[in-house]
């Protein structure tokens, strides 16, 4: 067990020491926007993607942004290198803070859960566009409930999956108590955050988790694929989905059949509609607007 000094001593020695919020970082995020497509990629692949306060409050913007942008129709949530799609908070830092917390007697270390991650989650799960996730490598801890907050997961045949909450005497944070119940049902959830390992890529796909693995070389090409056909689909009939699902969960069917309702005639009143029904006679391809 290590001591409040033992963690000084590792903070001390620590090169990435702890960068308030707002200091810039040069590239620990990228964000490209290209034909309605937003791309976003965790940038530090030296550290695993592991995310830095920089690195959160890069995510933050760049997440919200992408939700708010009128031009974006589809986002890819990425990462950089092939070991690591995010392996959560940067613990390294984290030890810097809580020491000098500690010392300050301020309290404020965990608030990165109500300033960072959560943002994030509402903007990922809420945004009425698909989120596509293209994991990479390991997803741990925030790093997997970033990726479970995606509509769609693209999984490398080398990537994993852990909690990895408990194994820091922590509990579940970024949406995990409540997505991961609901992808792998909750005696599953139970067994994955109480006894935190490691899910293989092909057990993921069996669990739920990877909605397709492919093999590692090919993930960035597949995962641009994937959130690129989505990009250039009804986009309207989308959002409305992704609400009908989201309602659904925590609705009975009666008032479900009522969203189904309500959310299939503006569906039906949309440009994208009339485009596909004539493209139907047609026999053409639809070419939709996203409205």
């Amino acid at each position: 067990m290590l001591s409040w000094d033992d963690y000084a001593l590792i903070s001390t020695q620590d090169d990435a020491a702890a960068t308030p919020e707002g200091t810039p970082m040069a590239d620990t995020v990228l964000y490209e926007v290209h034909d309605g497509l937003a791309t976003i990629t965790l940038n530090r692949p030296e550290a695993m993607n592991a995310l830095s306060i920089a690195a959160k409050v890069a995510l933050r913007e760049a997440v919200q942004e992408a939700a708010t942008d009128d031009a974006v129709r589809a986002v890819l949530l990425t990462a950089a290198g092939d070991r690591a799609f995010c392996v959560g908070q940067d613990l390294k830092e984290h030890i810097g803070l809580l020491v000098a917390d500690r010392e300050a007697g301020t309290g404020q270390t965990m608030t990165t859960v109500r300033e960072h991650y959560n943002p994030v989650v509402r903007a990922l799960t809420g945004m009425p566009k698909p989120v596509v996730a293209g994991v990479n490598g390991v997803a741990a801890g925030a790093g997997f409930g970033f990726a479970l907050a995606a509509d769609y997961r693209v999984v490398a045949d080398t990537a994993t999956f852990n909690t990895s909450f408990a194994g820091v005497a922590l509990t579940a944070d970024s949406g995990v108590s409540w997505t991961l119940p609901r992808v792998v049902g909750p005696g599953r959830a139970a067994d994955l955050l109480l006894f935190p390992r490691s899910v293989k890529a092909q057990e993921a796909y069996e669990l739920g988790i990877a909605n397709r693995v492919v093999p590692a070389a090919e993930l960035r090409a597949e995962a641009e694929k994937t959130a690129r056909a989505l990009a250039d689909g009804p986009t309207v009939a989308y959002a409305a989905l992704k609400e009908a699902m989201a309602y659904g969960f925590t609705h009975s069917l009666a008032e479900t059949l009522e969203k189904e309702d309500e959310l299939q005639a503006r569906a039906g009143a949309s440009e994208d509609h009339a485009i596909a029904v004539q493209a139907f006679v047609n026999k053409e391809k639809p070419k939709y607007l996203g409205r």
